[in-house]
């Protein structure tokens, strides 16, 4: 998905520039790449977070410039929510570039249903593909997933054109057996606690 981006030119720099641009709603950010020169941008903070709730990866840069880019990375702040700079990448859309997109699950697990916990050791996958084809996301199949049972990123579903580049036998998900009393050693017979008194004697809990 490539999403539209109005864009103005920035002819301040610095620190204080930089935080004068924020309190005015816009985001700073760098366009670099293809052996031109950089550009210094200004973009409204609704645009970028439009931009993250479609999780795109391509953007039109239109206004002040017209060219094509890959958000390179997003700085944010403490809190994780407000986007402080973004780097952008020039890209032709039919050039393959390297990007990380999230693993969706398809399916019910039946080992899930059997007493298993599904846990999920990794949750995004590095891929290879043309900037103009990213997907949003990748797909994994669990409908035949028992418990001891695993997936590995080899076992992912790709669109056409796309490549993976995360080694294949990574454990992406796996069905463990859920920890039972006796596993937690919590069965009869243990020991009973100990509480420590006022002066440190201990006794055995009533």
């Amino acid at each position: 998905m490539t999403d539209v981006l109005q864009v103005e030119l920035r002819d301040q720099l610095g620190t204080l520039a930089t935080r004068r641009l924020r309190r005015s709603g816009k985001v700073p950010a760098v366009l670099y790449g293809h052996g031109e020169e950089n550009k210094h941008l200004a973009i409204a903070s609704t645009e970028v977070t439009n931009l993250l709730r479609r999780h795109s990866k391509t953007v039109s840069l239109t206004g002040a410039i017209s060219d094509t880019a890959l958000v390179s990375s997003m700085q944010f702040d403490a809190l994780g929510i407000e986007v402080l700079h973004m780097d952008l990448i020039r890209v032709n859309l039919q050039e393959k570039v390297d990007v990380t997109v999230p693993i969706h699950r398809q399916g019910d697990a039946p080992g899930v249903h059997s007493g298993g916990v599904l846990l999920e050791n990794v949750h995004e996958v590095e891929i290879r593909c043309p900037a103009g084809s990213i997907p949003d996301h990748v797909t994994i199949k669990v409908g035949d997933l028992q418990v001891g049972g695993h997936k590995l990123a080899s076992d992912i579903s790709l669109p056409e054109g796309v490549e993976l580049l995360t080694p294949g036998d990574t454990v992406v998900l796996h069905i463990e057996r859920a920890k039972s009393a006796d596993d937690l050693g919590l069965a009869g017979g243990g020991a009973e606690p100990e509480v420590i008194t006022k002066g440190g004697e201990k006794k055995a809990e009533a």
